[in-house]
């Protein structure tokens, strides 16, 4: 039978800015067991002042060591069996809201328009648990649409540590706000064991994260980990309530477009037996290519076809 377990974050439970298949599991669990992951995010560098942060917020914010990324992580959940070469499937069960405020920050030499924006800007904005909503200092309320920024297995042994800023094969900082409940995520493994982690909160992003940051904010999860032995998956794939998606990363947003392209083509011969040639057509008449993020060193495209068109 199945096993529910909980990960909560404190200073022995998390990794902050960044990735490395060294790093012990703080969990072990078994194919089909669900796991519920709480995350915090923002330390002194992205809120200044921690005074106002949860108990265990702080602490992690007080005596943890943060790498080149400022991403808080909470992991990394081995799953017994798994072997360089599955595939890890991460069913998002659900997402729930932990804070009454989120954060969004704009760095010098940062984001998208650099050149325009050089200065340090700090905000924190109240969010509405009840509603679902965050009202701007200036005026508009945005719905909320919580989704993990960062859902990663470990990297590749070789690579040693890496930042948790730049999205790669195992997934990490991919900023994907189709990544809702409902979603199951495809994440190739790369160690025993895969040493799956989570974090990168957000309340709410527009495709594209322009000005660095979303609604960064604090998210408990809650995933069953599935694991499919000898798949050989070399990128992450998703499929949402609502579409299959294969995600391109890489600086160049063009090689991004062709990596995500090419990994929909491929897949869409697994599903359905098509040529190459034909999924290219199909592709170009209902495959949409959306800009996931333009902030992150490697830029992200995710493509997505309707379900309902592969029923």
């Amino acid at each position: 039978m199945p096993v529910h377990h909980v990960l909560d974050p404190t200073p022995d439970t998390v990794h902050w800015g960044y990735l490395d298949a060294a790093i012990p599991p703080r969990l072990t669990v078994d194919s089909g067991d669900t796991v519920v992951i709480d995350t915090v995010s923002g330390g002194r560098r992205e809120l200044g002042d921690i005074s106002f942060l949860r108990p265990d917020h702080r602490e992690i914010a007080e005596k943890v060591a943060q790498g080149p990324g400022p991403h808080i992580l909470t992991g990394p959940v081995a799953v017994r069996g798994a072997r360089p070469g599955d595939t890890l499937e991460v069913r998002i069960q659900a997402i729930e809201l932990t804070a009454d405020w989120g954060w969004n920050i704009i760095r010098p030499l940062k984001g998208t328009l650099p050149e325009d924006f050089p200065r340090l800007s700090r905000r924190i904005v109240p969010i509405d648990r009840k509603t679902l909503t965050a009202q701007l200092p200036w005026g508009p309320t945005l719905p909320l649409r919580p989704f993990f920024g960062i859902l990663a297995t470990a990297p590749r042994p070789e690579y040693g540590p890496v930042s948790s800023v730049e999205p790669r094969e195992f997934g990490g900082n991919m900023d994907c706000k189709e990544f809702v409940p409902g979603t199951s995520l495809f994440l190739p493994v790369f160690v025993d064991g895969a040493h799956f982690s989570a974090g990168d909160g957000h309340a709410v992003q527009g495709d594209g994260e322009v000005c660095l940051t979303a609604l960064e904010t604090c998210l408990r999860g809650t995933f069953q980990l599935v694991l499919h032995p000898r798949t050989g998956l070399a990128s992450p794939r998703a499929i949402t309530p609502t579409h299959h998606i294969t995600l391109g990363m890489d600086p160049d947003l063009d090689d991004a477009a062709k990596q995500a392209l090419r990994d929909m083509l491929a897949w869409l011969g697994e599903l359905k037996g098509w040529s190459r040639e034909e999924a290219y057509v199909f592709c170009s008449l209902a495959c949409d290519l959306h800009v996931t993020q333009l902030v992150d060193g490697n830029k992200g495209i995710h493509a997505m076809v309707s379900r309902a068109l592969l029923a």
